[in-house]
């Protein structure tokens, strides 16, 4: 590939910014190395090379975190909400003005395209504005008492500290997105970033609010082996709350973690096999569009990707044939190329998952309508027709940028084909009657539905989560506001009464 003067600067932002990176952990306001006997490296996504590495983070450094955290809490809690409000907006600025340098770490360490590095950013910004909105969006409630003098209120409070565990597909918001609000709601954090993306979903969000003045103490970020630490951030006895995003698998079992010992409230956003449907009357170059976007936008790997796209047997080879064209248009490669769109998957692990179900999807009888090799992680856009819901391509979630066609006889079999899953994440309808779309809509078991529009959405004031298996509880908004906060009941006597005995 040639080298063009957007490839270097990107790569060479990249390497200056990992290069001044001062530790490989941030613990209780310092910047240090970890105790493990363990290393963390930052590496290239398209190729593994080590562009930087740390010792890693030991149980020792999580308790450590967790005490910083805990004797940090209530007094940030305690501030006028204005000053919460302050450091984050100050954090979203800083985040801002480190646009270009943040960017090129997403396109070389998560391997994110040009476009998808900024949108991640957006995002990450756009949801700590909105975070910046909840110190003073939190309201309790007044209640009557069946007693006599007695008034009953109940009191909206931070939960104490929050352990988030975050994934590496889009790193630095799946942190932001769990951080932001809970600082702002006056909580203290303490992250593990997944360990293919320590700068970005971790090391990253310690410098933004630290040069925000974060005080010291509320925000930790410890990377490291997640069969050293994972259990132990989940099983500790600090935190009063769990935030995880990933797989359905270890999602499962942070959950089983958390309700022994110190039972713990948790936020879960697991897997994903979106059903994106085109109904018989769609704008066929809309739905194609909308596929794309769902489909190619990071390689797949993102839990909202579309997983499976179901068309009506009427218009099914004209949605093909079209959607097959524009694929083989998208530029493949090195995402420090700013003009590529579908870039490698993110370890050498994922490579062979996506290339199996590749192999399991032909070896069943699927046809291969479009492929272009898979060169090193690099794997071109693989679109198979003739998919039927018992392959395994239909039922596992796919994270990378591969996709079967379903035919479906008529509305009826859409709507069971689209729910012919245990996941229950995202999905799409198209269709150009909008009320059809919406009763469809309503039949979908998943918590986000989006009409005439791609599987991948998120805004930041609206609530995003899953049923099924697809996780526990609701991010954004005012669910965020609840979900990161807890109720404490007061019941209010001027003077105790007599009684009945």
């Amino acid at each position: 590939m040639t080298t063009t003067a957007s490839t270097t600067s990107a790569v060479e932002l990249a390497a200056s910014a990992i290069e001044q990176l001062r530790a490989g952990a941030f613990i209780a306001g310092a910047w240090k190395d970890g105790s493990s006997e363990r290393e963390i490296t930052i590496s290239a996504a398209i190729d593994g090379a080590v562009l930087r590495t740390f010792t890693g983070c030991s149980t020792a450094d999580v308790d450590a975190a967790y005490e910083a955290a805990e004797a940090a809490q209530q007094e940030w809690a305690e501030l006028p909400p204005t000053e919460r409000t302050a450091v984050l907006l100050r954090a979203a600025e800083i985040l801002e003005s480190r646009r270009d340098e943040v960017t090129a770490l997403l396109r070389v360490e998560s391997g994110s395209s040009a476009l998808k590095a900024n949108i991640e950013v957006s995002s990450a910004i756009g949801i700590t504005r909105e975070a910046a909105t909840f110190p003073t969006r939190v309201h309790g409630t007044i209640h009557p008492s069946v007693f006599p003098g007695k008034e009953n209120r109940v009191y909206r409070e931070a939960r104490g500290v929050i352990g988030v565990i975050s994934p590496w597909n889009f790193p630095l918001h799946l942190s932001m997105r769990s951080v932001s609000p809970a600082l702002a709601l006056g909580n203290a954090v303490v992250v593990k970033p997944a360990s293919d993306t320590a700068y970005t979903g971790g090391l990253i969000i310690a410098e933004i609010f630290e040069e925000a003045g974060l005080p010291q103490g509320l925000l930790s970020v410890v990377p490291g082996s997640g069969s050293e630490i994972g259990d132990h951030v989940v099983t500790h006895r600090v935190p009063s709350m769990i935030s995880f995003t990933g797989s359905t698998p270890v999602g499962q079992r942070v959950g089983s973690l958390a309700a022994q010992g110190h039972l713990k409230h948790v936020a879960l956003e697991l897997g994903g096999n979106a059903p994106l449907v085109v109904l018989d009357d769609a704008d066929i170059d809309g739905a194609v569009n909308g596929a794309l976007m769902a489909k190619f936008l990071h390689q797949g790997q993102i839990c909202m990707a579309a997983n499976r796209i179901i068309v009506d047997a009427s218009i099914h080879d004209e949605f093909v044939e079209r959607f097959v064209q524009r694929a083989q248009q998208l530029p493949v490669g090195d995402t420090a190329d700013e003009s590529v769109i579908i870039g490698p998957v993110a370890n050498d692990d994922q490579v062979e998952t996506v290339s199996s179900l590749i192999r399991s999807a032909q070896e069943q009888g699927a046809q291969l309508v479009t492929e272009g090799g898979i060169d090193g992680r690099v794997i071109h856009p693989h679109i198979f027709a003739g998919v039927t819901e018992d392959m395994e391509i239909a039922q596992k979630e796919i994270f990378g940028p591969a996709i079967g066609i379903i035919k479906a006889q008529d509305e009826a079999d859409a709507l069971r084909l689209a729910n012919q899953t245990e996941f229950g994440l995202s999905s799409a309808v198209f269709t150009r009657n909008v009320e059809r779309g919406l009763r469809f809509a309503r039949g979908i078991r998943a918590g986000m539905t989006h009409i005439n529009d791609s599987t991948v959405n998120d805004e930041p004031h609206v609530m995003f989560g899953g049923e099924k298996n697809s996780g526990i509880g609701r991010f954004n908004g005012e669910q965020a506001i609840e979900d990161f906060t807890t109720l404490h009941w007061i019941g209010v006597r001027q003077e105790m009464g007599p009684v009945p005995f």
